[in-house]
């Protein structure tokens, strides 16, 4: 590895880890890219995550142990994790995930190819609580354009399509362009960090399968009391997220034309089109509830199979 090679941040945030953490942290040890820190944040844990991240350690220079007296929250445990840090670039982890041994030398091989970059992001395998794991390849180049609306019409949409195909909350990131950018402890701040990434400056993905996550579904009021919000911020959580990402566009700099623009793609292309969505989820589950409450035996008329067409009338 060359003296010269920028250093590599890698924020772990964890609490009670300790069945689960290991894997993630040997996998980020045995990058074939070596100048890397890693900052283990641990939030408070009460098994046994502290004895195991402070002999990890000390076994390897190159880990951050740092644990909270105090349970601060996940996000201001993941804040704490970036503040931490001191490289040229960075990037989380979550405390299940499992990187190969390629991933952060190509993200750094992708940055010095182009100077412009903000974000290098990848494909991301998902493994459900099935066991299953899916992955999707993302191949458009809008993120790669000097157009910062366009840039921000993509992700607008991405943000609409398979989370299978884009993660930005775990891609490589300029460490500087990350810390400059607000973020609020509410619901889909994920998603309004992206919006906000999209506009500061170009991204790039390499589309192979560099890093492994678990994933489950989880209700809008679940994801209330994880970040400690209200949990009336779940039935707006949309109209929240839009109302940021429009405060943002209004700040960012750009000229009228381009600010109208960025916010009628906030209007159309992420909050009609959310709400468009839950309307459809929301009316073939009450079509779903009324076939189950059919009388046993009844056949099912055009009236009552909406998968029936006219021709008999």
């Amino acid at each position: 590895m060359s003296v010269s090679a920028p250093l590599v941040s890698i924020g772990l945030p964890v609490r009670n880890g300790a069945d689960r953490v290991e894997p993630v942290i040997k996998s980020i040890l045995a990058q074939t890219y070596e100048n890397l820190e890693l900052i283990i944040c641990d939030n408070a844990s009460t098994d046994g995550t502290e004895d195991l991240c402070r002999t990890l350690a000390a076994q390897d220079e190159r880990v951050v142990y740092h644990r909270h007296p105090v349970n601060i929250g996940l996000n201001p445990n993941f804040d704490a994790a970036l503040r931490l840090a001191t490289g040229t670039y960075f990037r989380y982890v979550g405390d299940d995930d499992w990187l190969d041994p390629a991933c952060i030398g190509m993200g750094v091989d992708t940055f010095a190819a182009d100077e412009r970059l903000v974000l290098v992001t990848n494909q991301v395998g998902y493994t459900g609580v099935d066991g299953r794991t899916e992955t999707a390849e993302y191949s458009g180049a809008d993120l790669g354009s000097d157009d910062p609306v366009r840039r921000f019409a993509e992700m607008l949409r991405l943000l609409n399509e398979s989370y299978l195909l884009m993660d930005p909350e775990y891609g490589l990131f300029r460490r500087e362009t990350m810390l400059a950018i607000p973020r609020r402890n509410m619901l889909r701040d994920d998603e309004v960090f992206a919006a906000k990434m999209a506009l500061t400056g170009p991204w790039a993905h390499v589309p192979e399968v560099l890093m492994r996550r678990n994933w489950k579904f989880e209700s809008q009021s679940v994801l209330a009391q994880r970040f400690a919000v209200p949990r009336w911020q779940g039935r707006i959580s949309t109209a929240l997220a839009a109302r940021e990402m429009i405060r943002w566009v209004d700040q960012s700099g750009l000229d009228d034309r381009q600010r109208r623009s960025a916010r009628r793609a906030v209007v159309r292309h992420y909050y009609l089109r959310r709400h468009q969505r839950a309307v459809v989820r929301r009316s073939r589950k009450l079509v779903d509830m009324l076939r189950s409450e059919l009388p046993p035996g009844r056949a099912k008329t055009g009236r009552d199979n909406p998968e029936c067409g006219r021709a008999d009338r």
